[in-house]
């Protein structure tokens, strides 16, 4: 018998606290800290936070580098552990659980002036990994740091409130009272908004901008790729973002998996590098199924981030000839006004399609698309065919579920958006046909971080002429794509056989 032992880092072994509260793996980590200048591990006038410790594993990874990197200039080990984390490591735990956790990984004891803490400077429990319960301040039933529902977080003291110290503050440079070279972390993700079902608003951006205030020289953080395309109380943040030159470094994964084994973050996953004295274009590198592309270029090109650096040469062809997008034509949520749940009535002078089939309904109720109800109609899901528009195995997204076409005198809920109205039915199947060629569905790509296809998803689609039938070849012909370009979206996109 071969005996190996296996003694495992216990952090990498953590079950994360949700889909939201992702405990990162070492490796990861050290993937992150890799995008900092080399020579901070050697500067003992270098000051590091974290500023949503989970596991304390930054801190612990930093501690690591600073003990290679000071040894020359601190060659006692226990003076250089007392230095390194009482005058260079400081955290903000989220929780009082992380709290402990954090302490016990970073100082090797839960207190850190405890019995076993391996750094001897500290006089209180805390040291400097920081943790207060707050509360969220209430108006009109939300936060006003953080947006959470009041119904859902207002909470008796026994209970977690998940007000996060570091951005429920007008100030958050007197936690600490003093200044940091570098700002690295994993913030949560999103809390419950108090909307229908399990809607929940963006968290992640608000740990950036409060970083942003307290002027580190680099900051890099690890969130959701979701911000590239804006959305749901992230428009504003995207447009900061990409007009910002001090983002030296973007490194993107489509597939959350790849970052975080068995966690599913819709959109992928990123992080980056912003570098307070850098001024230029952004180092961006995308990965899908283990395939990495790269470019250097500015990230305000385009209304979104385009994150495979190979479909910019094809975007760029396209806009340049200025042609009016499908998001113009493209109906709103709701194009008849009626929602999901809406059904067929018993009798009516029209037809209602819903997501289980279709029965009769009174045109009377109807106030909403009116004057398209008698038009040919192109019709496709609001939900993409494609798991929370992640690739699938084989690196191709198939985008749409289903594309039909419904008659006059037939209207649909919002389980379905209407991309096109026509007064024939030719028009009509010519859209079709232009929405099944793996050209449009590429382009409608590029936007796809979530599991919705919204109508803001069609801006880089071009509007045709739909008297004519368009294919691929007709398509890659009149935009004049190299093979090279036709390759990459043929490898992007999956045939459709429906």
């Amino acid at each position: 018998m071969i005996q190996t032992n296996y003694n495992p880092d216990v952090l990498s072994c953590l079950a994360n606290l949700s889909n939201d509260e992702v405990f990162t793996p070492p490796n990861l980590v050290n993937d992150i800290l890799d995008l900092l200048p080399a020579e901070l591990w050697s500067n003992p006038n270098s000051k590091f936070l974290d500023p949503i410790s989970k596991s304390g594993v930054f801190l612990r990874e930093m501690a690591k580098r600073l003990m290679i990197g000071l040894e020359t200039q601190i060659p006692d080990k226990q003076e250089r552990i007392n230095y390194i984390f009482s005058q260079q490591l400081y955290g903000i735990a989220i929780t009082d659980l992380t709290a402990l956790l954090s302490r016990r990984s970073v100082y090797c004891s839960k207190t850190a002036n405890g019995k076993y803490s391996i750094c001897e400077n500290f006089t209180d429990e805390q040291g400097n990994i920081r943790y207060k319960r707050m509360k969220h301040t209430w108006q009109n039933g939300k936060c006003t740091y953080c947006g959470a529902s009041q119904e859902v977080y207002d909470r008796e003291d026994a209970l977690e409130t998940y007000a996060y110290n570091f951005i429920h503050t007008d100030k958050p440079e007197k936690i600490f009272n003093m200044k940091f070279d570098v700002i690295v972390g994993n913030p949560p993700y999103q809390l419950s908004d108090g909307g229908f079902g399990k809607s929940a608003a963006p968290l992640y951006h608000k740990f950036v901008q409060q970083a942003q205030k307290l002027k580190p020289k680099y900051l890099t953080m690890i969130i959701p790729s979701r911000w590239f395309a804006g959305g749901k109380g992230l428009d504003d943040f995207r447009k900061e973002m990409l007009n910002d030159k001090r983002i030296k470094k973007i490194i993107d994964f489509e597939n959350a998996n790849d970052c975080f084994p068995g966690v599913d973050i819709a959109g992928g996953i990123c992080y980056f590098l912003w570098d307070k004295d850098y001024y230029g274009d952004c180092e961006v590198v995308n990965f899908v199924n283990g395939i990495e592309t790269y470019s250097k270029r500015p990230l305000n090109e385009f209304q979104t981030l385009i994150r495979n650096s190979s479909a910019v040469s094809i975007i760029r062809k396209v806009l340049s000839f200025n042609e009016i997008g499908m998001n113009t034509m493209v109906s709103s949520r709701k194009p008849f006004g009626i929602p999901t749940n809406g059904r067929p009535k018993k009798t009516g002078d029209i037809i209602l399609r819903w997501q289980n089939g279709e029965g009769p309904f009174d045109r009377a109720d109807v106030n909403v698309g009116v004057d398209i109800i008698d038009s040919w109609k192109v019709i496709t899901s609001y939900v993409g065919y494609d798991h929370a528009g992640s690739p699938g195995k084989d690196g191709k997204r198939k985008v749409f579920s289903k594309i039909d076409i419904l008659q006059p005198g037939t209207i649909c809920t919002e389980t379905y958006l209407v991309i096109g109205a026509f007064k024939t039915e030719v028009e009509a199947q010519n859209l079709k046909e232009y929405m099944k060629t793996k050209f449009f569905r590429f382009l409608v790509s590029q936007f796809m971080y979530s599991h919705h296809i919204t109508k803001e998803s069609y801006q880089f689609v071009p509007i045709q002429d739909f008297n004519k039938h368009w294919n691929e070849q007709k398509l890659f012909e009149k935009y004049q794509l190299t093979p090279t370009e036709i390759e990459v979206i043929e490898n992007s996109i999956k045939p459709f056989e429906k």
